[in-house]
Formats: C-alpha cells, sequence, structure tokens
C-alpha cells in the first residue's frame, strides 16, 4: 500500500477535539477534507499527521498549540472607538466581522466586548492557545 508523502492530494475524514473532550470541528455528515500534503492548507500538525498513512488507516494524533494555531497574542485584540465603526453596524458579543489591515489584507476578528466609546475586537484564531486532537481517516490519497 502506498504511504501518503508530501505533495500528495488526500481525502481525510475527521473529528477535532479539545483537551476538554469538546468537539470543535467534524466532517461526520459530510464529504471528506480534500488538501495537498505540504501545501499549508492546513495547520502544521494536521499535515505531520496525515504522512505515512495508508487508505483505510485510522489514528488519534494530538496536536501541540504551536504546532495548531499558536499561542494567544495580546497585542491581537485591539480596542476601537466607537466613531470609526460604521453606523449601520450594530455590534454585539461573539459576532464575527472582517475588516481592512494596514497593508490591505483582511482580518478576520471577533467582537469581546463593547462599552460607550470603545469596540474590543480580537484578531486571534478562535482555536489559538489551544492544544488540538484529531481522530482521523484517510479516505483517498494520489499522487500529484
Amino acid at each position: 500500500m502506498t504511504q501518503v508523502r508530501r505533495g500528495d492530494n488526500v481525502k481525510v475524514h475527521y473529528t477535532g477535539k479539545l483537551d476538554d473532550g469538546t468537539i470543535f470541528d467534524t466532517s461526520e455528515g459530510h464529504d471528506p477534507l480534500t488538501f495537498a500534503v505540504g501545501s499549508g492548507q492546513v495547520i502544521e500538525g494536521f499535515d505531520e499527521a496525515v504522512l505515512g498513512m495508508t487508505v483505510g488507516e485510522t489514528k488519534v494524533v494530538h496536536i501541540p498549540v504551536e504546532k495548531a494555531y499558536g499561542e494567544r497574542k495580546e497585542e491581537m485584540v485591539m480596542e476601537v472607538p466607537v466613531e470609526q465603526v460604521p453606523p449601520d453596524l450594530n455590534p454585539e458579543i461573539g459576532m464575527r466581522l472582517e475588516m481592512g489591515g494596514l497593508n490591505g489584507e483582511v482580518m478576520r476578528v471577533v467582537v469581546k466586548g463593547i462599552t460607550d466609546t470603545h469596540i474590543i475586537l480580537d484578531a486571534n484564531p478562535p482555536l489559538a492557545g489551544e492544544a488540538l486532537t484529531f481522530s482521523l481517516e484517510l479516505v483517498e490519497c494520489s499522487a500529484p
């Protein structure tokens, strides 16, 4: 049987859990996740986990914070004056927004707080600071 190598195109069924057992994502009931191994389409630890697997193989892997979404960075939490918020936007805590970054990139943020004068936005990935555990099943593998 062929083992997954860097550059291969794979299809993987997965269930991702936090350390407390909470499921944060799964492909159950959906199509498997499709990606090219080593392309940067998935987090580093997930990419590494499928290397060497064979079609039909299952395994459970624990991915440390540094190979998942990294540590939370307090500098990615910002207070924006309410005057800078578009007037037609009625922000609520937990709301996900997109805003323009300094270099023209699009930043995804979550509203973490609202005061009379500021809105507090967090640009950290939602799973930053979390170690992740994935149950994996390799469904398909093909060379590029």
